[in-house]
Order: C-alpha cells, then structure tokens, then sequence
C-alpha cells in the first residue's frame, strides 16, 4: 500500500504532506494510515464534554454517508467513521483517566486494521510524561515486515 507520506507537528496538533528531493514523499508502510486514522477528528457522541466552550461535536462529512463492509446493504452494521476521539483531549490535564482514554480512543480509530485483515494483531501503549502524552502503536501485519511500532507524542494544555 502506497500512500503519501505525511509527517506529524505536535506543537500545531495536524500533520502534513512530507516534502522530499523537491516532490512530495510516499510512505510504503502504515504510518501514514495510522497518523489519519488517529488525528483525523471523529463525531463525538451528543453530550460529550468538549474542550472548547461553543465547540462543535467534530467528525468528518463523509461519515454522514454509510459504507457497508460486510456487502449486506445494512447501512448501520458496516459503518466505517473516520478518525478518533483524541481531539477531546486536547485541553485535559495528563491523568491517569486522559491515559486511559487515550488508549480506548486510539484502540477504537484503528479497530479497523484488524477488521480489514490489514494487520494481525494490534495494540496501543500510551504513558504520560509530565505534560505530554505518549502514544505507541504496536501492529503485526499478516505478510511482510514483522511486528512495527510507530511513536507519537503530543502535549496536553492544562487550561
């Protein structure tokens, strides 16, 4: 699977297209895909404590139309929404909670690789360290390079 590559800034929260030998970067591997799958913003659920006063619940628009994987036509039973819940932490304070959190939201937006068949086995280690979060993404695809795991680390504003 060839994507373009892209390349995370932690102190601007986004990513961006990688830039190399004047053209744009392609990245054979699943970082890519990890990177969207994790920072693209989900909906949240309605009622859901948002970082910002006023914020809207997020999501992308593309959600608001179904993508039944199974080939029934069941427009609920395949949905596939893009991205993940991280964004709601965004303005937590680095506790044991905003840790676990991070875990289940990050399990959640790449549930997907599993189910596709694209890895193996998955799995997520995130720690807090001092302001920051650190999350590590293990996965083991079922051909190919072995068991990979892609590092990321963001910080949390305590406002």
């Amino acid at each position: 699977m060839t994507d373009l590559a892209l390349i995370w800034d932690a102190d601007a929260w986004c990513a961006d297209l990688l830039m190399q030998d004047g053209g744009l970067a392609t990245d054979e591997g699943m970082r890519s895909a990890i990177l969207i799958s994790l920072f693209s913003d989900a909906r949240a659920p309605d009622g859901a404590e948002l970082p910002e006063a006023g914020a809207d619940l997020g999501g992308w628009w593309g959600d608001a139309f179904p993508y039944p994987i199974d080939g029934t036509g069941d427009d609920d039973a395949g949905r596939n929404a893009l991205g993940s819940l991280l964004w709601l932490l965004r303005r937590s304070k680095v506790t044991a909670k905003a840790v676990r959190d991070a875990k289940q939201y990050a399990l959640d937006a790449l549930a997907w690789f599993k189910r596709d068949g694209v890895v193996k086995s998955l799995d997520v280690e995130v720690e807090a360290q001092g302001e920051r979060l650190a999350l590590g993404v293990i996965l083991e695809r079922p051909t190919g390079p072995g068991r990979q795991r892609f590092d990321f680390v963001w910080e949390a504003s305590a406002s």
